[in-house]
């Protein structure tokens, strides 16, 4: 670096420094909102009963209203079954849970199952027949080919 310049941690610090000890100059209060007039009073909200899902839903949205109030109209909008559909874009949205079961004849067949659902007995007759390979038939001989060692 060089003489003539001041360092850049030296700099910094001061820098924070003077903007500490120097006065702020806030800005004035923000402008606040325009009194109400004496003579306007807020819409009267419908009852939520009488709402329907085709009701102005907008003086229950604001600020001033109870939020208990706006939830049970918020209710009352949803609840009905246009909003009642699921997305069937959503990856997890649907049921797998009713599924058609497996045959009980491809179960059988499915090693862990057949550990698992199957009686001993069940699977090793399963087993045994399937591990047998098939026997040549027996040849009845005489003795007449056979040779003498």
């Amino acid at each position: 670096m060089t003489e003539d310049k001041e360092p850049f941690l030296s700099r910094w610090s001061r820098l924070k420094i003077d903007a500490r000890e120097a006065p702020r100059d806030l800005p004035a209060e923000p402008p606040a909102a325009p009194p109400a007039k004496a003579d306007e009073s807020p819409a009267p909200l419908p009852k939520v009963e009488e709402l329907t899902p085709e009701s102005d839903f907008r003086p229950f949205m604001d600020a001033k209203v109870e939020p208990g109030t706006r939830r049970e109209a918020l209710k009352k909008l949803f609840a009905d079954p246009h909003f009642n559909v699921p997305d069937p874009f959503e990856a997890y949205s649907e049921d797998y849970t009713k599924g058609e079961p497996i045959p009980l004849e491809m179960l059988k067949t499915l090693n862990q199952a057949r550990r698992l659902l199957f009686d001993d007995a069940e699977t090793k007759a399963a087993q045994a027949g399937a591990d047998q390979p098939a026997q040549p038939p027996q040849e009845t001989t005489d003795g007449a080919g056979k040779q003498d060692a």
